[in-house]
């Protein structure tokens, strides 16, 4: 558990989302959100579940500070709820909402703790939404205004920003598979709704700088390794159009590379671009962050409609409760590759977690060997691409407890404290001992 390849001044941090953890969705102004209206789809959740509660943490706020302090880290990641903000996605500031993140940041700074905030972490406004949403260029336009809002206030005290969280999920799971809000099926959607949010990072980034000149700026992208199934020409044929659709799609244009043309001649959709677009595309990053959850194995599947291949699984591996396998190389494999082929100046992994089922012990506490060992040798992994010379800053466990997980509901955990939603306690499992061990062990604190 040592860790010798990593910086001083490393930071050891765990992840949140508003929607996923804040609950209170009517209180003190906040507006409508696509997930909350997603949530009253039928069946569009697993067990009808919605974020209506969550975790209470709008409420219960010091009871998060607390689990924070019990793990010891030095960062906390999480996103500011843009509904809660801006109701509307427009128009004056709700002091209200503002304010919780304005005492969320003095917390945090007294506490020793560093604020990471994410703007955008897909609580679209239910407004902006009905205008088009991400299909439309005015949701970009108007996230830099949002943005510029809350640096304004938060920036003489936050100088490190994320932009948008996993727009791969927004555009290609929420607009093409539908599975996600806004539930859409339509591949040009989805392709002019990831066009926006990358001309949305763009222009936030711009808006957040203007108002907090020193401020440090990057976008959270969800990155795979990608391998063919097999040797052949077919399936690694499929692995360059599946690496193109996640990885690629994203990263060439957030480091100034424009969209891949081989992506764009593939999905047969012309870009949503305006003149003028690709200057604002070239916005400069200061550092990436990465979210790794598992490799994709990639197999050629001609009745699969344009992209022509599927995810199948590799045999005989360790798999979490959400079937999704434990491969912790390929996190260094994916740090690694992006610092050579994009000489991105500064890499933070913003999420890295995994979802077992979880029993707690006659005392409350869940006894979790395998999220305690995905912990370890992810860090370990960490550890090996730092001394390989990429130049990892930071990782942050995902969760800080278990919360609203999406269209899974609330079954999946992957919070090292565990959530009893009866009551909303609190208690670390033995993989967030294990963290703050690890945490002690590298600041000296042990």
């Amino acid at each position: 558990m040592s860790t010798p390849a990593l910086p001083a001044d490393f930071r050891w941090g765990v992840a949140t989302s508003a929607f996923q953890i804040e609950g209170a969705t009517t209180a003190d102004g906040r507006g409508p959100s696509i997930w909350d209206d997603f949530g009253r789809v039928p069946e569009a959740i697993e067990h009808g579940d919605t974020g209506d509660v969550a975790c209470d943490s709008y409420r219960r706020w010091d009871d998060d500070l607390a689990l924070m302090r019990e793990l010891g880290v030095n960062s906390y990641r999480f996103s500011t709820a843009w509904p809660r903000i801006q109701p509307t996605g427009a128009g004056p500031v709700n002091a209200a909402g503002l304010d919780h993140y304005d005492r969320m940041v003095d917390d945090l700074l007294a506490a020793g703790i560093e604020p990471f905030p994410t703007l955008y972490h897909w609580d679209l406004p239910s407004a902006l939404q009905h205008r088009g949403g991400w299909v439309a260029r005015e949701t970009a336009e108007r996230f830099a205004e949002y943005a510029g809002l809350v640096a304004g206030r938060l920036g003489d005290r936050v100088t490190r920003w994320t932009t948008l969280n996993e727009p791969l999920c927004t555009a290609w799971i929420g607009h093409l598979e539908g599975r996600m809000a806004p539930g859409v099926r339509d591949l040009r959607s989805a392709v002019h709704a990831g066009y926006h949010q990358v001309l949305a990072h763009a222009l936030g980034s711009a808006a957040i700088r203007a108002a907090a000149p020193a401020a440090e700026v990057g976008i959270v992208l969800n990155l795979s390794p990608i391998e063919p199934a097999t040797d052949s020409a077919a399936d690694r044929q499929a692995a360059l159009r599946a690496d193109g659709h996640v990885n690629r799609w994203w990263l060439d244009p957030v480091h100034g590379r424009g969209f891949p043309a081989d992506m764009v001649a593939l999905y047969g959709v012309d870009l949503p671009e305006l003149p003028g677009d690709a200057a604002l595309l070239a916005q400069p990053l200061d550092f990436l962050g990465v979210n790794y959850y598992f490799r994709q194995r990639i197999a050629a599947d001609p009745e699969v409609a344009t992209l022509g291949f599927r995810q199948v699984p590799v045999p005989g591996a360790v798999t979490t409760a959400l079937d999704w396998e434990v491969h912790p190389q390929g996190l260094a494999d994916l740090l690694l590759r992006v610092a050579k082929e994009y000489e991105t100046p500064a890499l933070l992994v913003t999420e890295n977690g995994s979802a077992w089922h979880d029993t707690p012990g006659p005392d409350g506490v869940v006894d979790d060997p395998e999220r305690t060992a995905f912990l370890v040798d992810h860090v370990a992994a960490v550890q090996s691409a730092a001394a390989q010379g990429a130049p990892v800053q930071g990782y942050y466990a995902w969760s800080l407890m278990d919360n609203f997980e999406w269209a899974y509901g609330y079954w999946p955990r992957f919070g090292l404290a565990r959530v009893d939603y009866e009551t909303q306690q609190r208690t670390l499992k033995r993989s967030g001992r294990t963290y703050a061990g690890l945490i002690a062990e590298h600041t000296g604190r042990a």
